[in-house]
């Protein structure tokens, strides 16, 4: 099936049908090395950043067809394929690791075979492994004075490699306020105008990280451009802002807060100095997010970089030591206001307010576009690969009229349950009006509204371009890790259920966080204590299935009007407005574990057929058969035809 972008709202293929992906992230531990082992409770080799391999992530190619096999039979056939730019350039600038291209070619083949189809996912989170995340190699850090192996201690990072079990839980989203991650990101996406004069190898410092990581994703995109499968390439994994915008570096951020340390960024620069400073300390309390106490943050006299290199801040002036005392100079440095670049393009486009605005008009977008045009290039195709674009993970996307294939691959997150891994039943976060949300229907509104909300910016500020959830999901050690000593998923199956009613009442496409080939009990993903991966093999294989694994409408001739499953009562509703010139057929995905004991399938204004149960087409209301013994997972795909004068065609499948 080829897959095409379109202006109105949603997917299409080459038929003009009107699809609804359905997918997972490929996979969780794909942000760490197999060689040495680079799961992050593991402290060994770390700081050896050079002589890594990633081939083998997401799993052994000999082992592709077994999970490919099972992701198919799931009706999992979009992925969102992990693969980071430390895999790519891990070595040395410009140096690239060949044997992992031809790994990451396998793996595209091999989706190929069972008909899936997938986009690249250039991953990161807070930057790199040495400020507390993945994706960037170690040399990007050194290139701007950096020195990885003294960054925990100095509280530039939290780092689960160097507190092993001591690490706080879902707390390395606090990374974007400590001093390594905030100050790459700002290198990154905006070095030409808050730090000039700042250079790698002779070349601007913004200029030169860009550049490398254009390079490296454009050669996986010439080596993969000619498999269809490959419909496109995200532009970044959940960018950060860095200290972009920030009007006064000694005030804190509170549009950043989660539990965990909360610097400002006068305390992260103190820090980094080898100063002794201070930091808030943020949890959940009186269902508030609170400053609870002052903890010191880094070590006196370690200082985050290398001996003989100043600080960056320091170097363009920001601030300086007087007497043996950090005197800060400028506190409003990044203010977009001041003297920067992008206070002349505000004066010429008009005002832009806030941090989040600052970061996606000046900064993430014209990253974008370059990255497109890119790939463009390399491909020697400018409508090739679409472009999966998501913005800083709380705040929007920037508003973009591309020229080019753009989706919206925006992430969400029932938040509460992710970082506090509990489940009520009724109790949410809405972290855009930072309040809870109270009661069990009020939560599954919230739900349904939040989704709205992406979609919706798609519509307005995006040209109305297609959208696709790219992140969501849930932690399998809820409740204390319970269902691990029980066994029983029934409660993750519950949760999951929830936010696919919401994606279904959007009519909305996504790829599930996430499936981890070695995914265990003890180490989860294999990354910062997280858990999110619906696979396995100490769980028999998939797990919470009848969660995620539910009836959907892949490919649709026509205008979907309504999708709905109601997973207790057993019953899928499907609606649309038929287009007669689409001679394609609909199809409908049915996963039997749904119907253990079979189902009754009923259609008006349409008729339909499914070979492999010998259904004759043209039927209009037809028994399908129970699940398989033993309990093991069937599916089928029915194949629907809407009658030459129908308007509207409506097909119901109930639980006998």
């Amino acid at each position: 099936m080829s897959i095409i972008a379109a202006s109105n709202g949603h997917f299409i293929d080459d038929n003009g049908r009107w699809l609804i992906l359905r997918g997972v992230n490929l996979g969780g531990s794909s942000k760490v090395p197999t060689t040495p082992d680079g799961r992050t409770h593991f402290g060994e080799g770390f700081y050896n950043g050079a002589d890594v391999s990633f081939v083998g992530r997401p799993f052994p190619l000999e082992e592709a067809d077994e999970h490919f096999s099972r992701l198919t039979n799931w009706g999992q056939k979009f992925l969102r394929l992990v693969v980071t730019w430390e895999a790519l350039e891990h070595q040395a600038p410009g140096v690239y690791d060949i044997e992992y291209l031809n790994y990451i070619e396998g793996i595209v083949e091999a989706a190929a075979r069972h008909g899936i189809s997938l986009f690249i996912d250039p991953h990161q989170d807070v930057w790199s492994r040495w400020t507390g995340g993945d994706g960037a190699p170690m040399w990007t850090l050194e290139a701007v004075g950096f020195e990885p192996s003294r960054l925990h201690a100095s509280g530039a990072a939290l780092l689960h490699q160097e507190m092993g079990a001591l690490y706080p839980e879902m707390q390395w989203f606090s990374n974007h306020l400590r001093l390594g991650c905030a100050t790459m990101f700002t290198l990154f996406f905006a070095g030409n105008d808050y730090a000039p004069g700042v250079c790698a190898r002779g070349m601007p410092i913004q200029d030169y990280l860009q550049e490398h990581y254009f390079q490296a994703f454009g050669l996986l995109a010439k080596r993969i451009a000619s498999y269809d499968n490959v419909v496109g390439f995200g532009s970044m994994n959940e960018p950060g802002e860095g200290f972009i915008g920030i009007r006064d570096v000694r005030a804190t951020r509170s549009d950043m807060l989660l539990p965990g340390l909360a610097p400002t960024p006068w305390e992260a620069m103190c820090a980094g100095e080898g100063l002794e400073t201070s930091a808030n300390r943020v949890a959940v309390k009186g269902l508030k997010l609170r400053s609870l106490e002052r903890v010191p943050l880094g070590a006196k006299s370690v200082r985050a970089w290398k001996e003989g290199e100043v600080c960056v801040w320091r170097r363009v002036g920001l601030w300086d030591i007087e007497n043996d005392r950090p005197i800060l100079k400028q506190p409003g440095w990044f203010d977009s206001g001041k003297s920067y670049k992008a206070k002349n393009r505000a004066g010429k486009n008009g005002a832009v307010a806030g941090t989040h605005s600052v970061f996606n008009e000046f900064y993430l977008k014209p990253f974008v576009e370059r990255f497109a045009e890119h790939l463009a290039n390399v491909s020697g195709n400018s409508k090739r690969f679409m472009i999966f674009v998501e913005g800083y993970p709380q705040g929007d996307i920037p508003i973009l009229r591309p020229n080019f294939f753009c989706v919206n691959e925006s992430h969400w997150y029932d938040s509460l349950t992710l970082t506090m891994k509990r489940w009520t039943g009724f109790l949410a976060y809405n972290p855009e009006r930072q309040r809870v949300v109270i009661g069990s229907h009020a939560v599954r509104r919230y739900f349904r509204e939040a989704l709205a909300r992406i979609m919706q910016h798609s519509q307005e500020f995006m040209s109305n371009a297609p959208t696709l959830l790219g992140e969501f999901g849930l932690p399998f050690d809820l409740n204390n890790r319970k269902a691990y000593r029980t066994g029983n998923f029934k409660l993750h199956a519950k949760v999951l259920s929830l936010y696919y009613d919401a994606l279904d009442a959007n009519l909305l496409s996504a790829t599930l966080w996430n499936y981890t080939a070695d995914n265990t009990h003890e180490h989860g993903d294999g990354w910062n204590r997280e858990d999110l991966s619906v696979f396995c093999k100490e769980d028999g294989g998939g797990r919470a299935i009848a969660g995620f694994v539910r009836p959907y409408a892949p490919a649709v001739a026509g205008d979907i009007v309504l999708m709905q499953f109601y997973q207790r009562k057993g019953r899928f509703i499907l609606e649309y407005k038929p287009e007669h010139s689409i001679k394609a057929p609909s199809e409908l995905f049915v996963p039997m574990i749904q119907f253990p004991r079979g189902a009754l399938i009923s259609a008006s204004g349409a008729t339909f057929s499914e070979p492999d149960y010998h259904i004759a087409k043209g039927t209009k209301k037809a028994s399908l058969p129970a699940g398989a013994p033993g309990g093991s997972l069937q599916s089928l795909i029915l194949k629907i035809d809407a009658e030459p004068d129908a308007e509207l065609c409506r097909l119901v499948i109930s639980r006998l």
